[in-house]
């Protein structure tokens, strides 16, 4: 199915629901259905660089917009959290992040933001010659030589040839993004991680007074957010 009606799409799609009846549905990729939103409808309806589909169509297909430094093919290409949208010929750079409503929504980034992204590490494979494969959040992966990384840590990594610049570890202490729950898109510090020894999510409290799971948190920093936010957040 190549569309999905507006009002059935993932409440993190930031749409006008009623104007229309049908909005493009995001192709199978990196990020998950409700977790994403498709680069047509990014260029279209959120930073209304075009009025129409054919218009996003015809801006992807003559290479005026690039997606983690990479010229991307399918206008329904699934962006989500931390995903770079790129503008060369008219300068202008996006980072796809959640707002306080827990709705995907690009933010302007300042110069040179737009040479790097954050990407969380989902979990860890040994591979041949004991080589150590990071599964990250947005579908990548990066082989390093050394177990030197937790899964739930965030790494800094230049784009588009994916070199790890910095580390975030995932501790107390740190800068989180929220991802879902009744705090959605805003930041917060953790306090404590309770593991769990059972089947149940280890929780993440925060120093403000809540908690959440672990899938819920991004960090985004050491003692600040090293990324452009909304307003209402820690910087």
């Amino acid at each position: 199915m190549s569309h999905v009606k507006r009002l059935a799409a993932p409440p993190t799609w930031q749409l006008e629901r009623k104007r229309h009846k049908w909005a493009v549905r995001s192709s199978p990729g990196p990020h998950p259905f409700k977790r994403s939103i498709p680069l047509g409808a990014v260029i279209r309806d959120q930073l209304k660089l075009c009025d129409t589909l054919s218009e996003a169509r015809r801006i992807i297909g003559s290479k005026k917009v690039l997606v983690d430094g990479r010229d991307p093919k399918d206008y329904k290409l699934p962006i989500g959290v931390m995903d770079v949208i790129s503008f060369p010929d008219i300068k202008q750079h996006y980072r796809m992040l959640m707002d306080r409503h827990g709705r995907l929504k690009p933010v302007r980034l300042k110069p040179g933001e737009e040479s790097w992204k954050l990407v969380r590490i989902e979990n860890k494979t040994t591979v041949r010659n004991n080589r150590i494969q990071l599964n990250l959040h947005d579908g990548r992966n990066i082989l390093l030589d050394k177990n030197q990384y937790k899964t739930g840590d965030v790494l800094k990594i230049s784009l588009p040839d994916q070199k790890v610049m910095e580390s975030y570890p995932f501790q107390p202490g740190s800068i989180v993004l929220m991802l879902g729950g009744a705090h959605a898109g805003t930041t917060a510090r953790i306090k404590e991680i309770e593991v769990k020894r059972n089947p149940a999510p280890n929780v993440i409290i925060m120093d403000e007074g809540f908690g959440t799971t672990k899938t819920n948190v991004f960090v985004v920093g050491k003692d600040t957010a090293v990324i452009s936010l909304f307003e209402g957040v820690i910087e």
